[in-house]
C-alpha cells in the first residue's frame, strides 16, 4: 500500500482528495502546514508521494518542495494551487515537481496522475530515498510575469512555459497580433537558467529588408556605404541569453538561409567581416501567420520552420478567454494610472461586463491601450459604461473617417511612448507601408505597375519592398 501525504491549509481539499485516494487503495495522511509535514518526516517514514498547496501560512509549498528535494530527490511531489500564473507554475517545475495541478481539479484525473507518478518499485525508491542531494535549483528565481489568465487555455500555457523554461529548445509562439507573444518569450527567458543573461527582441517586419541582415548579424566598418564603424548585431547582443524574433514569417528568403546556419551551427560572420563569431543563444520566434502555408507557397524554408518549431505554443486571442478580461483590465488600469501619476480608478461592474462582451479585434494590446485612455481621460474614480463609450468612440470614428488616420497615429504614438516602447519610427513606417501596399494592390487587382504608379513609386521599388511571394503582375 502506497503512503501519500497531502499538505494543504484547506481542510475541505484535504478531505475530498484523501477520500478519493483511499478509495483507490492508498494510505493517506494530511497536514495543514509545510512545517507540520517537515516535523513529521523526522519521526515517521517518508511518503511515497506528496501533494502540496502553494499558498499556505508560514512556509509556502515551493519552499517545502525545495527542502524535500534536497534530501529526497526521488520523491514525486505534485504541486496544487488555485492561483495559476507563470511564476508559480515555472517555480514548481524548476524546483523538481512531478506535475502542477490547477484548483479545482478533477479527482479521477488526480488519482490517475498518482498512479503514473508513483515509482514502479516502491521498495527500491525507499532504499535510495535520502542517498542523494539536490546540488542546485536551476534558474534565477521566481520572477513575476505580466501574463495574466485563469482560463483553461492560459492555465495550459502556463504549464507549458513552466516545463519548457528549463529546456534549451527553440520555441515558436503563434497567435494573432496583439495577443502578447513577446510576454511569453520573456517568461520563457526569465524562468530559465538564462535569466541572468540578456533578453533581446527584434520585430523582423519592422526593419527594412536591406537593413535586417546587419541588424541581426552586425557589420564591420566599411561593409557598405554609411557603415562608418563596427555594429554588433542582435545575435551577439543576446549571447548567453534569449533572442526573440517577432513576425518571423516576414523574414526575407535571403536571410532565412543565414538564420538557419546560425541555428544549426551557432556561428556566423558579420556583414563584411572575416572573423567567425560564435554565440550561445536560445531563439524564441513568433508569428501571426500560418508558416506551413508560407512554406507551401515557397515563401518560407521548410528546414528553417523545423528548426524553429521544436515546440509550438499557441497564445489564444482575447475573445477566446473573455473571463480573463476583467482581471487584465483592472491590472492595466492600475498600471496606467500609476505611470501617469493619475488618481487610482476602478471599473463599475456593468463596465466590466461590457468589456467582457467586446470582440477585441486588437486583442490584449487593444485592451491595454483603452485602459491608458481611461486612466488619462475618464473624469471620475469609477469607470462607467458611458466612460467606455467615450473611450471607444475615437477609435471607431478614426476607423471610418478618411481624415482620421493622423489622429489615430497620434494617439497610437502617445500610447506607445507612455508604455515605454521603442523603435516606434521603424514600426510605424513598416505598418504604414504594409497598409498602403495592400490597399493599392487590392485597388488595382494585384497589378504591381499600376499600384506603384498610384503610390508614386517605381515598380522595382514596390517589388523590392513587397518581397517574394506577393501578387505578381
Amino acid at each position: 500500500m502506497n503512503r501519500i501525504w497531502i499538505v494543504d491549509d484547506d481542510r475541505a481539499v484535504r478531505f475530498v482528495l484523501a477520500t478519493a485516494l483511499r478509495e483507490a487503495g492508498h494510505a493517506v495522511d494530511g497536514f495543514e502546514t509545510a512545517r507540520d509535514a517537515l516535523d513529521a518526516l523526522e519521526s515517521r517514514a517518508a511518503p511515497d508521494l506528496l501533494f502540496t498547496d502553494v499558498r499556505m501560512p508560514g512556509e509556502d509549498g515551493l519552499v517545502l518542495l525545495e527542502k524535500l528535494k534536497r534530501t529526497r530527490p526521488q520523491l514525486p511531489v505534485i504541486v496544487m494551487s488555485a492561483y495559476t500564473d507563470v511564476a508559480s507554475t515555472a517555480g514548481a517545475f524548476r524546483g523538481g515537481a512531478y506535475e502542477f495541478l490547477s484548483k479545482p481539479f478533477d479527482l479521477d484525473a488526480a488519482v490517475a496522475l498518482v498512479e503514473r507518478a508513483l515509482p514502479q518499485d516502491v521498495d527500491d525508491a525507499r532504499a535510495t530515498d535520502g542517498d542523494e542531494t539536490l546540488t542546485a535549483v536551476a534558474g534565477s528565481g521566481s520572477i513575476a510575469s505580466e501574463l495574466i489568465g485563469d482560463t483553461p487555455a492560459m492555465r495550459a500555457l502556463f504549464r507549458s512555459i513552466g516545463r519548457l523554461a528549463q529546456a534549451p529548445l527553440s520555441v515558436l509562439v503563434t497567435g494573432e497580433t496583439g495577443t502578447g507573444k513577446e510576454l511569453v518569450a520573456r517568461a520563457l527567458h526569465l524562468e530559465s537558467p538564462r535569466a541572468r543573461g540578456p533578453f533581446v527582441a527584434l520585430n523582423t517586419a519592422a526593419i527594412p529588408a536591406e537593413l535586417l541582415e546587419s541588424e541581426l548579424f552586425g557589420h564591420e566598418a566599411g561593409a557598405f556605404t554609411g557603415a562608418t564603424r563596427r555594429h554588433v548585431g542582435r545575435f551577439e547582443q543576446a549571447h548567453g541569453g534569449t533572442l526573440f524574433l517577432d513576425e518571423i514569417g516576414d523574414m526575407p528568403a535571403s536571410l532565412q538561409t543565414r538564420l538557419l546556419r546560425v541555428l544549426a551551427e551557432g556561428e556566423f560572420f558579420r556583414v563584411g567581416g572575416r572573423e567567425l563569431i560564435r554565440v550561445d543563444v536560445r531563439v524564441v520566434a513568433a508569428t501571426h501567420q500560418e508558416l506551413e502555408a508560407l512554406v507551401a507557397d515557397g515563401r518560407f524554408r521548410a528546414d528553417l520552420l523545423h528548426r524553429l518549431d521544436v515546440v509550438r505554443l499557441r497564445l489564444p486571442p482575447l475573445r477566446e478567454r473573455r473571463d480573463d478580461v476583467p482581471a487584465l483590465a483592472e491590472r492595466f488600469l492600475a498600471n496606467a494610472a500609476r505611470k501617469l501619476g493619475a488618481p487610482a480608478k476602478r471599473f463599475a461592474r456593468p463596465a466590466l461586463e461590457r468589456l467582457r462582451a467586446h470582440a477585441w479585434p486588437g486583442n490584449v494590446r487593444e485592451l491595454e491601450n483603452l485602459c491608458w485612455r481611461l486612466a488619462a481621460l475618464a473624469p471620475g474614480e469609477t469607470i462607467t459604461v458611458a466612460d467606455l463609450d467615450a473611450a471607444f468612440a475615437p477609435a471607431l470614428a478614426n476607423a471610418v473617417s478618411p481624415d482620421g488616420w493622423e489622429a489615430a497615429l497620434h494617439a497610437w504614438a502617445r500610447e506607445r511612448l507612455a508604455a515605454g516602447d521603442t523603435d516606434l519610427h521603424a514600426d510605424a513606417l513598416a505598418r504604414l507601408e504594409r497598409v498602403l501596399f495592400d490597399a493599392a494592390l487590392a485597388h488595382t487587382g494585384g497589378h504591381r505597375s499600376q499600384a506603384a504608379a498610384r503610390l508614386g513609386l517605381g515598380r522595382n521599388t514596390l517589388t523590392r519592398k513587397l518581397g517574394p511571394g506577393r501578387t505578381r503582375r
